[in-house]
């Protein structure tokens, strides 16, 4: 009861949050910087889709079959129009991900970005099929600009999906904290790839 009145809460609190942005996301740094290293078939899922940037680019880019699940339907209402106008198969679904995670051994490749769920973490690489990819971006605590979530917890503590993901084998991993010059570079998000082996 407790976790349907929490995805309840969920669902109208990131339903409000799209009703009030306009048109889709663009693709994640850790998509479009290492799109080459994706299989060239199989399925891919963009967990927590949001307005879709992923998985649009996804289906606009490479020959995976693409899922794209959200607790929000209207995130989810907003990729479906924009697929249909682009012409592009996307496999939508309005799913709370936190409650209801991918089955083990499920997907090729499943992209995570700006979402922050520790407990999910298991399902995650369980849902990976052998040989699978997991591509993750999201806020980092060290932050030298304002954005993302307030909450603390909502935010990676420093070389924490480093240790998340430990028992993948990483491939790429980018975390710059507050290192050199703040005012250059990639900063307040860490991103990783790493393989199901």
């Amino acid at each position: 009861m407790q976790k349907d009145m929490t995805a309840h809460r969920a669902r109208k609190k990131w339903n409000h949050h799209h009703s009030q942005v306009d048109g889709v996301s663009k693709p994640a740094k850790v998509l479009a910087e290492n799109l080459h290293l994706l299989p060239r078939c199989g399925s891919v899922l963009d967990l927590a889709c949001g307005r879709g940037g992923n998985a649009l680019y996804l289906a606009e880019k490479t020959r995976l079959s693409v899922d794209a699940w959200d607790i929000s339907d209207v995130a989810v209402d907003r990729v479906k129009s924009e697929a249909k106008i682009r012409g592009l198969s996307i496999n939508t679904q309005v799913r709370d991900v936190s409650l209801h995670p991918p089955k083990p051994n499920s997907f090729d490749v499943i992209v995570v970005t700006h979402f922050l769920d520790r407990a999910l973490v298991p399902a995650l690489a369980d849902a990976l099929c052998l040989g699978g990819l997991l591509l993750y971006q999201t806020f980092t605590q060290t932050a030298v600009s304002r954005g993302g979530p307030s909450n603390p917890n909502m935010r990676l503590s420093e070389g924490e999906l480093l240790e998340l993901f430990q028992h993948l084998r990483l491939r790429v991993y980018r975390e710059e904290g507050t290192l050199g010059d703040v005012k250059q570079g990639w900063r307040n998000l860490a991103m990783l790839v790493a393989e199901k082996t």
